[in-house]
């Protein structure tokens, strides 16, 4: 659902097949992503919504770092900012 699977108004088989590939590719990067993110110890815990939610998360902080002009590095070696990255996250 979040990556456009649904959202296909094609009826060209050519045009569907591409669609298809697209969306799947995305999920594949986003599970890519988890996994190297993810420490050797714990089982994979993938949610689509979980990567959606942390790249918003990630977005409106950069957008607050350079609004405010906070220094990037002051606030992203904070001890809460994970944390904050991880703020509605389901799959933890």
């Amino acid at each position: 659902q979040f990556t456009g699977l649904s959202d296909c108004q094609a009826r060209d088989v050519k045009k569907l097949d591409f669609h298809f590939n697209a969306s799947f590719t995305a999920l594949n990067l986003a599970k890519l992503d988890a996994h190297q993110q993810q420490s050797a110890q714990k089982p994979l815990i993938f949610s689509m919504a979980s990567v959606k939610r942390r790249a918003l998360n990630d977005h409106l902080l950069d957008t607050f770092i350079s609004m405010l002009d906070l220094s990037p590095t002051v606030i992203k070696s904070h001890p809460n900012y994970q944390n904050l990255r991880a703020y509605g996250v389901i799959a933890a």
